[in-house]
């Protein structure tokens, strides 16, 4: 491969104690290349020493060579001549796994920075590197869109809208967790958000779509060998790719909108934030549900409890375990 199909950069690898470590890097196919050379001068070690680690990180199956390596051809000065050389490069998973061998103080540093990241994920469930993302990245694809995707698509899943629209609600004037009005309150929201994006309640859509006959239940967001039972139960997870991202775009907006009404101390009572939904959805041009549905909750329950009896058990029938694959292959090894 030809070098012009790389970009070369002055990359931040990672910063520790207000050190930042920066090193000439490739990028390509939405990931960082370098040589030996390149790594004996980010971990401060010499070219030997990386090439027994990289050895050993194939030779004990850690990584696969072949995926993580590539032979690229590159324009370099070698005194006054121009020369052309063929130089094996490494991935970024290369990099990490020599990181965590090579004895330097870099190569301590960067496993210092390293256990922090994972430790934070471990804890939090995520990391982010606020700077990179403020001021974009090397690569061609917008991460930024793809976190914004899914950080909306965690805040609108349904524990999590539940969770907030109870502690929005908390702060009308007559609020009284014990009230059926009050736990009416939730499915209410819930229910206009789908009627707005698909013109059905909840209910209905469980009702509607839920089908032992398909191959996932009619489930759409779950892959089928992953459906419990209590999945069934979930109006999301029965809607198309569109619906659900429309649905969660629709959902963040009015969390956003709701926030915003509590954090201004303006009084409300449950009915007024009923009448502001209404509002709100009216602005984005959508329909408004007016009753309780044609199909109750309990109906809807009962019949995806049926369906999912129905389909539970053609799926254990069918179910095929590791341990009857293998001894398949024993089978068929010792018959030929």
């Amino acid at each position: 491969m030809k070098n012009n199909q790389l970009q070369k950069s002055n990359f931040l690898l990672y910063s520790q104690d207000n050190e930042k470590v920066f090193v000439d890097v490739y990028f390509k196919d939405e990931n960082i290349w370098l040589t030996q050379k390149l790594m004996s001068q980010l971990f401060d070690v010499d070219s030997d020493t990386i090439s027994y680690h990289l050895k050993n990180i194939y030779k004990e199956v850690e990584l696969e060579e072949k995926s993580t390596t590539e032979e690229i051809s590159i324009v370099q000065k070698e005194g006054n001549r121009t020369v052309e050389r063929v130089t094996k490069f490494y991935n970024l998973d290369a990099i990490i796994s020599v990181g965590y061998r090579v004895n330097s103080q870099k190569a301590t540093k960067f496993r210092i920075w390293a256990t922090k990241q994972l430790k934070e994920y471990i804890i939090k469930g995520f990391i982010l590197d606020d700077e990179r993302l403020k001021n974009g990245n090397h690569f061609d694809k917008n991460y930024f869109n793809e976190l914004i995707e899914r950080v909306r698509e965690i805040r609108t899943s349904e524990r999590n809208f539940y969770q907030k629209i109870t502690d929005i609600y908390a702060t009308s004037l007559d609020y009284n967790s014990k009230s059926s009005k009050t736990r009416e309150f939730f499915a209410t929201v819930q229910n206009k958000m789908h009627f707005g994006i698909h013109g059905k309640t909840g209910a209905e859509i469980i009702y509607k779509r839920v089908d032992s006959k398909k191959d996932n239940l009619g489930i759409t967001s779950i892959p089928k060998n992953k459906i419990k039972r209590k999945d069934a139960f979930v109006a999301k997870n029965y809607l198309s790719k569109d619906e659900l991202q429309e649905l969660n775009l629709i959902v963040d907006q009015y969390l956003s909108f709701a926030e915003l009404q509590a954090r201004n101390k303006k009084t409300m009572t449950q009915e007024d934030w009923i009448m502001k939904l209404d509002d709100f959805l009216r602005l984005n041009e959508k329909e408004i549900l007016q009753n309780k549905g044609k199909i109750s909750k309990k109906i809807a329950e009962e019949k995806a409890s049926k369906e999912y009896d129905i389909f539970n058990t053609k799926r254990l029938k069918n179910y095929e375990s590791d341990f009857d694959k293998e001894t398949k292959k024993i089978i068929k090894k010792i018959k030929n």
